[in-house]
């Protein structure tokens, strides 16, 4: 297990970093409900890629680089949700806010492949969302946007998962992997030449106390699952065998929410405090630094994420190799 005391803190100031990237060029996206993405950069410096239009209101949580320079962030609104396009200058424009003729509820995390295909995740279509919060709900979608199709129009490619978390594209192609996060499992599908998917399988169910959110791939072919509110990362051997890498939590108040969430109560309250020695909520995980061995922790509850020295080796995410967006300087700042 990694020691709590070799994790460091890496940025200031971050406002609800829930999903973090890494670059080859040695920056790191975090999502921002500042209504954008953090950026910070390889010499710790930071700035904010933020809509001109402030009045779009955007809460993003996951987050996805597109090769050229545009960010593509998805909205968590409280009854609105759907992924915007936020462009080098700031100019923001819908991507997908709606399928099958149907507004898009709160969105959680888009994905883009190898093949400039999308993937979007809506965990529940219950308002509040609050009531997805249950281990007998399963109304999450996927949906995909394929650019290469004449038509491009978004469709839902996957139906009735157990609130629908991050979801990544297996490193060869054939698979998706999806967290289902009040189902407590990570399940796979897969990829046909389409788009579509088929053959779920259970690649993992998890016990009390973690509730599956963020993922990624090492070289090895391991899977990286990190657990909100318990604060663990776990790693799931091509095998099927898992290992807790890192935790953080205190067991009074880990049993409180699992408590809640078997009687089917659990709320907002019991996600929105952490009982813990350093991390709080950790929901993301992103492999960077030249050699890919050192992981990032996004989370929920702070104003900064995590590292960690990692003994695996990551999977180069599709926008590795990706520069990212040229900063442009504000009229105020070029005065200042």
């Amino acid at each position: 297990m990694i020691s709590l005391d070799s994790i460091e803190s890496v940025g200031t100031g971050l406002n609800r970093p829930e999903c973090v990237l890494a670059t080859s060029n040695g920056r790191l996206y975090t999502a921002d409900w500042r209504g954008g993405v953090g950026i910070t950069e390889a010499d710790g410096s930071q700035w904010y890629l933020l809509p001109n239009d402030k009045s779009l209101n955007l809460k993003p949580n996951g987050i996805c680089l597109m090769p050229d320079g545009s960010v593509l962030v998805a909205h968590l609104g409280d009854t609105d949700g759907g992924v915007y396009r936020i462009a080098e200058d700031g100019t923001t424009t819908p991507f997908c806010i709606e399928v099958d003729g149907e507004p898009l509820p709160p969105s959680n995390y888009v994905h883009l492949d190898h093949k400039g295909r999308v993937w979007i995740t809506v965990s529940t279509r219950k308002m509040p969302r609050s009531e997805g919060y249950k281990p007998d709900v399963c109304d999450g979608f996927v949906v995909l946007v394929d650019p290469s199709t004449k038509s491009a129009e978004p469709r839902i490619v996957a139906d009735n998962l157990g609130y629908t978390n991050e979801c990544l594209v297996s490193p060869d192609g054939n698979m998706l992997y999806v967290n289902e996060t009040f189902a407590r499992k990570l399940v796979s599908f897969d990829i046909a030449g389409n788009g579509d998917l088929s053959n779920k399988k259970i690649v993992a169910e998890f016990d009390q106390g973690t509730f599956p959110d963020g993922m990624t791939f090492d070289t090895k072919g391991g899977i990286w699952i990190t657990s909100i509110v318990s604060n663990r990362v776990i790693r799931i051997d091509p095998d099927g065998s898992q290992v807790i890498m890192i935790e953080d939590c205190k067991q009074d108040h880990l049993a409180w929410v699992e408590a809640a969430f078997q009687a089917g109560e659990m709320g907002r309250p019991h996600l929105d405090n952490a009982q813990s020695q350093k991390l709080k909520n950790i929901s993301s995980l992103a492999f960077g630094g030249d050699d890919l061995k050192t992981g990032y922790l996004g989370c929920l509850l702070d104003q900064s994420i995590y590292s960690f020295a990692s003994p695996y080796q990551g999977h180069a995410p599709v926008h590795w190799n990706f520069s990212g967006p040229q900063k442009i300087l504000s009229n105020s700042e070029i005065a200042s």
